[in-house]
């Protein structure tokens, strides 16, 4: 069952789907492997109507990744920002 459907009985009668972000954009940005796409789709999420509603479900689903509700979810469980791929540094000065 798609997640929208899920939300669709907490969408007021005048809410169109398309006005969610998820729905309006690529779909594959929500479960991007670049940091900067996921904090692109973590900021669309910002003024989603069903936001809370969103994270709400991910979070009982236990979604194992992706953004979902402006959050950003890994083995189900809200990280506050996504790595890069590959060995992090050893001096942080450097980053």
């Amino acid at each position: 069952m798609q997640l929208t459907a899920l939300l669709e009985p907490t969408l007021d009668g005048g809410l169109k789907l398309a006005t969610i972000p998820c729905r309006a954009n690529d779909a594959e940005l929500w479960f991007a492997e670049s940091p900067a796409d996921v904090e692109l789709a973590k900021a669309l999420c910002a003024d989603c109507p069903v936001r809370t509603a969103c994270l709400a479900g991910a979070l009982e689903r236990r979604e194992p990744w992706g953004v979902w509700g402006g959050q950003l979810l890994v083995q189900g469980v809200v990280v506050p920002r996504k790595r890069p791929r590959g060995r992090p540094r050893k001096c942080e000065a450097a980053a």
